[in-house]
């Protein structure tokens, strides 16, 4: 019970890798606040641990998360631990991108990260410590084709963490990215129905074409993941801040 009394929030915490999380918090005590924008999901998830509670948030909004912040604080006491999870990922050739699709994938994978961490730094500060992990996806540490707003706003995420672990390393505070590949979720099988549509391959050879840059062959596990994050949460990782990790196979090197 590595995070026992610890409050945690998690951002897109209904399904895929937030869920993970989740339930990875729960199981070493920690309070977990689950956020997202549909509330039902939430709930049903919530319902099923020890002690968490579910909020309703759309992350591009800032006064909705601030809001929604004051109100986990109120029912859990302070936030501890800050994992910014949600995320976006829509594909578009530059040369056909609207300014409706850069906007919408700066705004939750990046304005809502920086949201996020400007509140839970407010709270975290007055307590003197407080741990912010960063699912920022290979999408920092490399480029991909036909997904560059998602790309730019995921390398906007590293930056961030850069700067924000530097601000607060004497304050009690690590902030760090944890950059998952190509990770068994929705958000890939909406990918892998993508490719089927638009190019008339089978689900097997579009499955095949996101692992073949994965050296171990296959999808990341939405666990792998939330075991990178509960190493950066835990006593242990007190020196780490302003990292980068990836988990993904051996994929960025």
């Amino acid at each position: 019970m590595l995070l026992k009394g610890k409050h945690a929030v998690v951002t897109g915490a209904g399904k895929g890798i937030g869920a993970a999380i989740v339930d990875s918090l729960a199981k070493e005590g920690a309070r977990v606040t689950l956020m997202g924008r549909t509330l039902a999901p939430l709930q049903e998830k919530a319902s099923q641990l020890p002690q968490a509670q579910a909020i309703a948030l759309d992350v591009t909004q800032s006064d909705c998360v601030t809001a929604a912040f004051n109100q986990a604080k109120e029912v859990f006491g302070p936030i501890d631990i800050m994992i910014n999870n949600a995320g976006q990922a829509h594909t578009s050739p530059v040369h056909k991108m609207d300014d409706e699709h850069w906007l919408q994938m700066m705004a939750v994978n990046l304005n809502g990260v920086f949201y996020c961490c400007r509140e839970s730094l407010k709270q975290m500060r007055e307590s003197g410590e407080g741990r912010i992990i960063n699912i920022a996806s290979t999408a920092a540490l490399k480029g991909y084709g036909y997904v560059a707003a998602y790309c730019a706003a995921k390398h906007g995420v590293l930056g961030l963490t850069r700067s924000l672990a530097l601000e607060t390393a004497t304050k009690g505070i690590t902030v760090n990215a944890v950059c998952p590949g190509y990770t068994d979720t929705e958000l890939v099988r909406d990918s892998i129905k993508n490719i089927v549509e638009k190019t008339g391959r089978s689900e097997k050879e579009a499955l095949a074409e996101l692992t073949q840059s994965n050296p171990q062959g296959r999808l990341v596990q939405p666990e792998e993941v939330a075991s990178a994050v509960m190493w950066l949460c835990s006593p242990g990782a007190s020196a780490v801040t302003g990292q980068a990790i990836a988990v993904a196979g051996g994929e960025v090197m």
